[in-house]
């Protein structure tokens, strides 16, 4: 780095720090306020929502992009491009349309009164789900619905972005696929070599990691351009998403065969050393799928290895993803400690089956002193394994003082948003106002962003915070019916 360049990152840091110093300080009583408002109201369906959408939330640190779009984008990007709906599967599909066979043309059935529209919804998202059905692979399986239409990363960005500063959340780190799969191909070509540094440097000395890091940047500087251009921003007129700070989080099958998940994990941690903007990996599809069950310990082993080549690389796993009969009760009891102690994790998702691990409570324990963070998704616990209530451990989490942030995971899928992950942690886990708030700060405080920018989305969320205490009414007798 030039001299130039480190004056100018000394003054931004400088310049954060000042800012989180000078940050606004609540309005007298500001947060007491806001607390007693609360809880007058937290029984008020109509009026809780109001709070809560108007309540400043910080991050989302849990939020797979494609399943973050709703189902009538996809339809309606489909309809622009010509695409058909396989009515044998409810999918997106390209090639030629024929209604009579089957494949009618998808802006046929974007039309008012087409009964076709409503099933396809329905396929493409949890909405008007029966739940004496089975959520867990309804919900898995609309992914693979939305076809080519959820190829359009620019225009999935803006939605996301746009949605987050409607609801007051000021960061995302979006889960994605950012070498579109080209990483499993070139590790399934190479085929599988139990010697992981060997296998990586095999890899590496074909120019493996060069291709990855230039095909990464190439398309995250194409989405972001046309997320810019569809956001308007720069210009008088631009949406309030284009405030939005986003970051990525590499995402990697875990259901693969070794040599695939192996590359795709070396091609994350090559990418996150290379690219600011995507700043950590993950191991995504369902935990309880035979491959990712039979490869766990596998899978721990080749990130303990590449930690050790790429410490500074930050890791957050989904774990504990589980519940009981999903999975044998052998599989139930090391998942989330092994993701912390050798898949050198920081962060966890979902961290619905804590309960069912061995010895929990000093697992619990570990959490808290590691400052190990769970990315708590209601609706998902509930839509995919019927946890909620009483049974979710959102409360033995806050009892033994682990950090907690709400996020959405798949908002689309779910007809969530983090609005309504909140409502759900009041009306499902009593949660109250200073609750909420610690919330919204482990949100930022516990992003994976750099320091200067958590610097700077804290003291914002600070700014936000008090001005929205501000605004809460203060109590009075409630006026006599006219």
């Amino acid at each position: 780095m030039t001299a130039i360049r480190l004056v100018r990152a000394a003054a931004v840091v400088a310049l954060a720090a000042a800012t989180v110093a000078a940050a606004p300080p609540s309005a007298p009583g500001g947060e007491s306020a806001a607390a007693k408002y609360f809880t007058s109201i937290r029984h008020q369906p109509s009026l809780l929502l109001a709070f809560l959408a108007d309540m400043p939330k910080g991050g989302d640190l849990h939020n797979h992009l494609s399943g973050a779009v709703y189902a009538e984008s996809y339809l309606r990007w489909a309809a622009a491009d010509g695409l058909c709906l396989s009515t044998a599967t409810l999918s997106i599909v390209s090639g030629a349309c024929d209604a009579d066979a089957g494949r009618p043309l998808v802006a046929d059935v974007v039309r008012s009164s087409n009964p076709l529209f409503d099933r396809a919804i329905d396929a493409f998202s949890m909405r008007h789900w029966d739940r004496s059905l089975n959520g867990h692979d309804h919900f898995f399986a609309t992914f693979n619905r939305f076809g080519p239409a959820s190829l359009k990363f620019g225009d999935m960005l803006a939605e996301v972005s746009s949605r987050a500063a409607a609801e007051h959340v000021s960061y995302l780190e979006l889960m994605v696929t950012p070498d579109s799969g080209r990483s499993v191909a070139l590790g399934t070509a190479a085929g599988w070599n139990p010697d992981l540094p060997a296998f990586r440097r095999d890899l590496l000395d074909k120019g493996f990691g060069r291709e990855i890091v230039a095909l990464v940047r190439a398309r995250l500087d194409a989405a972001e351009a046309r997320e810019r251009e569809l956001l308007r921003c720069g210009s008088a007129t631009a949406d309030p998403g284009c405030r939005v700070t986003v970051r990525y989080i590499f995402q990697v099958g875990r259901s693969g065969e070794p040599e695939a998940v192996f590359a795709q994990i070396l091609a994350a941690f090559e990418t996150i050393a290379a690219d600011p903007r995507v700043v950590s990996l993950n191991l995504v599809q369902p935990e309880d799928n035979p491959v990712a069950v039979r490869d766990f310990r596998l899978q721990m082993s080749m990130l303990d290895y590449l930690h050790g080549v790429y410490p500074s690389v930050k890791i957050t796993l989904h774990a504990g993803e589980l519940t009981e009969g999903l999975v044998a009760p052998e599989t139930l009891r090391f998942h989330m400690r092994e993701s912390v102690r050798v898949g050198h994790a920081s962060r966890l998702g979902h961290g619905t089956g804590v309960m069912y691990e061995d010895d929990p409570i000093a697992l619990l324990r570990e959490l808290a002193a590691k400052k190990v963070l769970v990315e708590v998704a209601l609706s998902s616990s509930d839509l995919i394994l019927g946890v909620r209530g009483s049974r979710h451990p959102l409360q033995a989490y806050l009892r033994y003082g682990v950090p907690i942030a709400l996020v959405t995971d798949d908002a689309g899928v779910s007809r969530s948003t983090l609005t309504l992950e909140y409502r759900k942690a009041v009306d499902e886990q009593s949660l109250d106002y200073p609750a909420l708030k610690r919330i919204a700060r482990n949100s930022i405080a516990y992003s994976f962003a750099d320091e200067p920018t958590r610097t700077r989305l804290k003291a914002a969320l600070e700014a936000d915070f008090a001005a929205f205490e501000s605004r809460q009414p203060r109590l009075s007798r409630p006026r006599d019916v006219q």
